[in-house]
């Protein structure tokens, strides 16, 4: 490609702002949050990341995993919060799909979770966030792959690191249970 040729669609591009940032990236952000479009929206290492809504089938899922999960979390003194949490402080944080939580827990940021799920969709991060839910100590992960029909469950092991388990430590569930309960979309 030459310099005088158009680059293309610059849809799926990532962009990094530097500081200072333009009034109208200001602007942008405050119409976002005025909308409600900023609900996804995280830190990641400094870096403000814009996210769409979930699709349609994500949230399905979603919807799915709350109804599945909610009563295993009660039975277990944990409280569930379905739609996602500020899982970190204002200077990192992730937005998991789902997240069980010790009681107590409260707040715009929560600084851990019990455990935490994440929907797998195209072009997704969840593989990037494992290591940043680790350094907060979350005790375990699920990952549902819709494409796949699969779910994996992850427990953080004493070396800091995740690795697959068969059954939660947490609650009365595992993987091929969850699989099993979730009508999987299309």
């Amino acid at each position: 490609m030459g310099f005088d040729e158009p680059i293309g669609s610059l849809r799926d591009v990532p962009t990094l702002v530097r500081d200072p940032q333009p009034k109208e990236f200001e602007a942008l952000l405050e119409r976002r949050r005025q909308l409600g479009q900023d609900r996804y929206d995280e830190v990641w290492d400094g870096v403000y990341v814009m996210n769409p809504a979930p699709s349609y089938e994500h949230q399905r899922l979603a919807q799915q995993l709350a109804v599945l999960l909610d009563p295993l979390a009660r039975a277990a003194e944990l409280e569930a919060v379905a739609g996602g949490v500020n899982l970190g402080d204002e200077d990192g944080y992730r937005i998991p799909d789902a997240s069980l939580h010790r009681r107590g827990s409260g707040g715009a940021f929560v600084g851990s979770a019990a455990l935490v799920v994440e929907i797998r969709s195209p072009g997704d991060d969840t593989d990037r966030k494992i290591p940043f839910y680790a350094e907060r100590g979350v005790d375990e992960v699920l990952i549902v792959d819709p494409r796949k029909r699969q779910v994996e469950w992850f427990g953080l092991g004493p070396d800091g690191e995740y690795q697959p388990i068969k059954r939660s430590r947490l609650i009365d569930a595992g993987p091929d249970g969850v699989a099993d309960g979730l009508d999987w979309p299309e």
